[in-house]
């Protein structure tokens, strides 16, 4: 089924920003959800896409997103999850309601968008769901603890909810973003050229993982630089 409209939730400046102009050049109508939109609007007017306010981790502004979106551009085609929460420190160190709310919008936040796109996509038998991943979906890192709990619990979302969506019609996939993505504020160092992920070759990735035949559909793909270490 050839897209028609994609749901990008946790956008930003980066990935979801490059998603959105690919996705856009392939004339998919493109809506962009986000604590902010405001801060979407130089995009929006770039790529035509139509911005919503949405707090992931909250079961009523998301199930209010969908409604929205339904309601004024219609059913999405594809939904890609890009949110996360991060805290940071020593294990002794980190607080409780921090670490909460990291997991609740790592986590969490993708189980309620992921369960109502599926509401969305199983009646029609097709539909494609993404959901980001990171280094830390695969491997914990020091003083990183927070962020580890929620991306390995997002990419066990994922697989369960390939193996069960996969049969009736609909895609499921995680990506691995193993490494750091290049963007005008943070980029590689002059010795080391193309040691961080460009965020225009991510999306390509997402875009043929959108259009892969459901003969040969991929649950899960990392994407790491040359020069990244397994």
């Amino acid at each position: 089924m050839e897209p028609r409209l994609a749901l990008i939730v946790g956008a930003g400046s980066g990935l979801s920003a490059a998603l959105a102009r690919l996705l856009a050049r392939q004339n998919v109508q493109v809506a962009l959800a986000a604590r902010d939109p405001d801060k979407l609007a130089a995009l929006c007017a770039e790529t035509g896409a139509a911005s919503f306010a949405c707090e992931a981790a909250e079961p009523e502004e998301v199930a209010g997103l969908f409604d929205a979106v339904v309601a004024s551009l219609g059913e999405p085609d594809v939904v890609v999850y890009n949110a996360s929460g991060r805290a940071r420190g020593p294990i002794t160190t980190l607080v409780p309601e921090e670490v909460a709310r990291s997991i609740a919008v790592s986590a969490y936040g993708g189980f309620l968008v992921g369960q109502q796109a599926a509401r969305l996509m199983l009646p029609k038998g097709a539909g494609t769901i993404l959901f980001t991943g990171a280094s830390a979906s695969v491997k914990g890192y020091p003083q990183s603890a927070p962020f580890a709990m929620g991306k390995f619990a997002l990419r066990g979302l994922a697989q369960s909810m390939a193996r069960e969506l996969a049969p009736q019609g609909v895609h499921v996939a995680h990506v691995v973003i193993d490494g750091g993505i290049r963007n005008p504020g943070r980029t590689e160092p002059q010795d080391a050229p193309d040691s961080m992920l460009d965020p225009d070759a991510i999306a390509e990735t997402y875009w043929h993982l959108i259009g892969q035949p459901r003969s040969a559909w991929a649950w899960e793909i990392e994407l790491r630089p040359w020069v990244e270490r397994f």
